[in-house]
């Protein structure tokens, strides 16, 4: 059988087989989940779906995009405010590239100078 997809929502019904391959691990992450999804916290939940949505956007998990759209959404988040956090979460992303560069740039200048003894 030829793969035709990487990712599909279809996927989504293999959740209970993965969930019961690994269930001590499952519940850990699942708990996890919720204690930081949840809607009594000190951040109002429109704010914690923006902040998901993007985390999302820069880890390139479609199911959460999707997931924490529909939440923002439904949280009240407007078009502008999830334009805003896509700009926000590409700046991020690319500061965090910005940063590893630098690591790059030191290692470069440590191996360049281990040539040069």
């Amino acid at each position: 059988m030829k793969m035709t997809e990487y990712q599909s929502s279809k996927d989504r019904k293999y959740t209970e087989t993965l969930i019961n391959s690994a269930p001590k691990e499952a519940a850990a992450f699942l708990n996890l989940k919720y204690t930081a999804e949840r809607s009594d916290g000190v951040i109002p939940v429109k704010y914690r779906e923006l902040m998901s949505v993007a985390v999302a956007l820069t880890t390139q998990c479609s199911y959460c995009i999707e997931a924490h759209m529909k939440n923002a959404i439904e949280a009240g988040a407007t078009k502008e405010e999830i334009g805003e956090t896509v700009f926000i979460a590409a700046a991020l992303r690319a500061g965090g590239a910005v940063c590893n560069g630098l690591f790059a740039m030191r290692i470069f200048e440590e191996e360049i100078a281990k040539k040069a003894l």
